[in-house]
């Protein structure tokens, strides 16, 4: 079979396609055949600078993928042989809190991830995935999906009419609009772009703000929520943009605090001020990833691709996910 492999830390053109043997199944086991990969930038940062995140060479990539079982170990329950499944990012986080063996059980960081044409799982590490979504569509899921859903629903607790703040247009916040959409949740989004903008608005998002143009987008968030502020905020951008995002948030609101994209430094006293509830997001547990995928299935909500790239030109993916001009999701077929 084949696999991507980083091999050291000289980034995404050292990037190593190599061949292997096709993992042998004992009796907790699933052996999937991989169908396609998605990217998000955790991937990429761990590509380009794996020395700080204690990586162990060579490491396969990329935490989310979907593929078919092609065989199960005697003891095997939760599926079977022909079901398509997705690994889940935290390979034993099933539920509750996370622990510190959870987190050292993460896929494409502390153990290999998935880009690969055959990938061994422990039963309790799988999913079943919606009937309705292409390959590519459920690959988005485990990292990007069940990142937006733990800080809309687990902790920001939207329902019908709430309002929330999407950051940027990119893997996270575009599922994150399409969330919004399912529940009947209000949401304002941000880009640089105006094109995105308008799909953003096709999307279902309840009002755009192009932050270039309106470099005090918080106060835009106040004033279209009639001086408020939002419930929710899904927060990707980090210390560079919380500080405006606490400003866009109401009183007693809640922040789900996900990115590291910008630097900058934090004021605790306005989260102080405003009682706010901020949440630091490290994707979810399976059984949020199966309450998620109930409500994708029941509305027949397809996830957004930007763009497929083959196993060949998987490099490529991460050229493109560098340059940051994607909106939705860069897939990886294989």
């Amino acid at each position: 079979m084949k696999k991507y492999q980083i091999t050291s830390d000289r980034g995404i053109d050292d990037l190593q396609l190599v061949e292997a043997d096709i993992p042998s199944v004992s009796e907790l086991d699933v052996l999937v055949r991989m169908k396609a990969s998605s990217i998000n930038y955790r991937d990429l940062a761990t590509i380009e600078n794996p020395t700080p995140r204690n990586i162990s060479f060579p490491l396969v990539p990329n935490s989310d993928g979907v593929g078919e079982v092609i065989e199960v170990g005697s003891k095997v329950t939760r599926v079977a042989v022909g079901d398509r499944v997705c690994g889940i990012f935290f390979q034993s986080w099933v539920d509750g809190e996370i622990t510190s063996t959870d987190m050292a059980n993460a896929l494409g960081g502390t153990i290999d991830g998935v880009l690969s044409e055959y990938r061994k799982f422990d039963e309790n590490g799988v999913v079943k995935v919606p009937e309705h979504l292409t390959d590519a569509e459920a690959s988005t899921l485990p990292c990007a999906g069940v990142t937006a859903w733990n800080s809309l629903v687990e902790k920001g607790s939207v329902k019908p009419g709430s309002s929330v703040l999407l950051l940027g247009t990119g893997g996270v916040s575009i599922m994150a609009l399409q969330i919004c959409q399912m529940l009947g949740v209000k949401a304002i989004l941000t880009s640089s772009s105006d094109e995105k903008l308008i799909r953003a608005k096709a999307l279902g998002a309840w009002h755009v703000i192009n932050y270039k143009r309106e470099p005090n987008w918080d106060l835009q968030v106040l004033e279209m929520t009639d001086g408020v502020g939002v419930d929710h905020v899904v927060e990707v951008g980090g210390a560079g943009t919380l500080s405006k995002s606490i400003n866009s948030v109401r009183i007693s609101g809640s922040i789900g605090l996900i990115g590291i994209l910008t630097g900058g430094a934090i004021d605790p006293t306005s989260i102080l001020r405003k009682s706010l509830h901020v949440h630091g997001i490290y994707v979810g547990h399976r059984r949020m990833f199966e309450d998620m995928n109930r409500a994708i299935s029941a509305h027949k909500m397809r996830p957004v691709i930007d763009h497929c790239y083959s196993i060949a030109t998987a490099r490529e993916a991460y050229h493109a996910m560098r340059a940051a001009k994607h909106f939705g999701k860069l897939a990886i077929t294989l």
